[in-house]
């Protein structure tokens, strides 16, 4: 029996992102998928294993817990938590050891046993802001 979209994207995160499994990548994204709202929309895991690499090389204790999801038909939203610290160059900053902490969203659209499009939105100003690459705001 396939996996649901749900599980997968669960896996995803769980496998690629809290464990370092990089192999996670080719098994769960399409040659052809579609990925926006990085810095620059990407195509298959090709382009998405350097994005990968580098954004865990700058936080390597990096944990994306998904607090909840919403799914219909091939695809699935998921509400995540991120924590890291700042201990790799990210952005020419060098490691501040500052703990990053911030919130996204993603949805993906799964066909079969892959992703082929996922679209994200994560907070990545706060991130930016705790490590010192932007200034904080006052409200």
């Amino acid at each position: 029996m396939q996996e649901k979209p749900e599980a997968m994207l669960r896996r995803w995160f769980d496998e690629l992102w809290n464990q370092g499994r990089e192999d996670t990548i080719d098994r769960l994204l399409a040659p052809d998928a579609k990925v926006y709202g990085l810095p620059v929309p990407i195509t298959g895991p090709g382009e998405f294993k350097p994005f990968f690499r580098q954004f865990r090389q700058a936080f390597p204790d990096i944990q994306i817990t998904v607090v909840s999801t919403v799914a219909e038909g091939d695809r699935v939203a998921a509400h995540c938590h991120v924590v890291a610290t700042h201990l790799g160059e990210f952005l020419k900053v060098p490691p501040t050891k500052r703990r990053v902490e911030f919130s996204g969203m993603c949805i993906v659209r799964a066909a079969g046993a892959q992703f082929v499009e996922g679209w994200n939105c994560f907070d990545f100003l706060t991130c930016y802001q705790q490590i010192g690459v932007m200034p904080q705001l006052n409200a």
